[in-house]
């Protein structure tokens, strides 16, 4: 990795703070899109709320709902990736370790592009599981949604140590990421198991 000047770094440090506001607001933005057809709405999904088109006229939208074990599937091989970066990083083999950490990011990218379209174009689905399981399960998904929001700033602070060569404080930063990735992505898969039957 190249030595990086101080600009660069006080880059670095603006850019994941700007990322790491931006993602998670375009994000639940995004989720309140639906492509309807030939429209695409802004629904808050409140009884209260009317629906606002806000264009028409677009090519007709299939709900893709052959989405979810494919990002599902991701997740779980995030997962897996992130266990042997970790791994080749104990042996000392540094590039090996970045080589997969970038594919682990470009996996999550992957996967959170396919988890907006998979919710622009489909309905909701609702867990009906009953008694304990149904507290497991959202006790599951909402630790999943704020740690998968939280862990955007980890990864990117840990990342632009690591580029700029600060490995003191990348390590250390490193010790708090790993197991926040590891179970946003681990959860990801149990989220998906879960609500999987209820697909319609």
């Amino acid at each position: 990795m190249n030595k990086m000047n101080s600009a660069n770094i006080k880059l670095y440090n603006r850019l994941t703070v700007i990322i790491s506001v931006f993602v998670p607001i375009v994000v639940a933005l995004l989720l309140f899109l639906k492509w309807d057809a030939d429209m695409l709405i802004f629904d808050l999904r409140s009884p209260n709320f009317e629906p606002i088109i806000l264009m028409d006229n677009l090519p007709v939208a299939k709900p893709l709902k052959f989405l979810p074990p494919i990002y599902a599937t991701i997740n779980g091989i995030t997962a897996v990736i992130l266990v042997m970066a970790v791994y080749f990083i104990k042996q000392g083999k540094r590039i090996i370790h970045e080589n997969l950490i970038k594919v682990c990011i470009g996996l999550s990218l992957c996967f959170l592009v396919m988890y907006i379209a998979y919710h622009i174009t489909s309905d909701p689905t609702k867990f009906e599981g009953e008694g304990m399981v149904k507290y497991i399960y959202y006790f599951i998904l909402i630790s999943h949604i704020l740690l998968s929001i939280t862990v955007i700033p980890f990864v990117l602070v840990t990342y632009s140590r690591a580029v700029t060569n600060d490995f003191e404080r990348h390590k250390k930063i490193a010790k708090i990421t790993f197991p926040i990735w590891l179970y946003v992505a681990v959860t990801g898969v149990i989220v998906y198991l879960m609500i999987s039957p209820y697909y319609i």
